[in-house]
């Protein structure tokens, strides 16, 4: 009995990984082999980075609020632990927002926890 292969399938499923990887530089989006691992790697940066942006994101919204704390006259250590102490429940982003596109309501913060 002779082999039977689905080239329907498979050049289907080429085809489409092939279309993914559209815009790729040189022979990665165009041979299969290289553009398969192009963009199986490509998934898996994405995966990681999906998580790295949520640390890079609190690092800059750290070092946004110790700035402008700091022009206040306190660090940023000492900013939280008196926001704490207060009972000033204000997330990080929130706070940094406050400090860059309003910085009046962030010097009423500061004075309100002092």
């Amino acid at each position: 009995m002779p082999r039977s292969v689905n080239h329907v399938a498979s050049r289907a499923r080429r085809k489409r990984l092939l279309k993914l990887t559209k815009g790729y530089f040189g022979s990665r989006k165009n041979v299969w082999t290289v553009a398969k691992n192009t963009w199986e790697k490509g998934q898996q940066y994405a995966y990681r980075d999906r998580r790295q942006k949520k640390r890079n994101f609190r690092s800059l919204w750290i070092q946004r609020i110790n700035a402008a704390a700091r022009l206040e006259g306190i660090s940023y250590s000492q900013l939280i632990g008196l926001m704490k102490k207060a009972n000033v429940d204000m997330n990080r982003k929130v706070l940094a927002d406050l400090a860059t596109n309003h910085p009046l309501a962030f010097k009423a913060v500061v004075d309100r926890v002092k």
